[in-house]
């Protein structure tokens, strides 16, 4: 099948606009999913059923802080409702993604630091990262190999700690 000039742009619209449609419409779901999600949170939370969330009905979820909680109530009444509920649960996500981002930022980094040293053998070196505080485990060959990976480490920005678990293998 040839297309004339003419058709060809609006065969690249139908197909763009067609995709976009689908986009949109996975979005809603997801955004329905989550808000259902979220409507079913609320109600287990809400333990004495008066569409309210006191702190102490949810001060035993570890992912809620007391001052995120305080942060979400609004209108000041020392409770949330359920707008108030979902925006404390979005902010509780973001900083979770946020966390994560910085943490795999960290691991980057520390991992560059270690590859640019050239008497260490880095790719025997393994290094996690959760919330700043990094743990290196593997093998070097010597005490001051286990030494200089701790101290390249724990000059990288953002590292909190460093946990050296790294093992001399002779």
């Amino acid at each position: 099948m040839q297309f004339t000039k003419f058709n060809q742009p609006i065969m690249l619209l139908a197909v763009i606009a067609g995709t976009s449609m689908n986009a949109a419409a996975f979005n809603v779901e997801e955004v329905e999913a989550n808000q259902s999600s979220h409507a079913q949170a609320f109600k287990t939370a809400d333990v004495n059923h008066d569409e309210r969330i006191t702190w102490q009905e949810i001060s035993q979820q570890e992912s809620i802080k007391q001052d995120t909680f305080i942060a979400a109530d609004k209108n000041g009444d020392k409770a949330l409702n359920k707008n108030e509920y979902a925006e404390m649960k979005a902010e509780v996500g973001k900083e979770k993604v946020e966390q994560v981002a910085t943490d795999s930022a960290i691991t980057a980094k520390a991992k560059a630091a270690l590859l640019a040293e050239k008497n260490l053998k880095s790719l025997n070196i393994s290094v996690e990262t959760y919330k700043g505080e990094v743990i290196l485990s593997g093998f070097v060959s010597s005490k001051e190999m286990k030494e200089k990976a701790e101290y390249l480490v724990s000059n990288v920005e953002g590292v909190k700690s460093v946990k050296n678990a790294l093992v001399i293998k002779s």
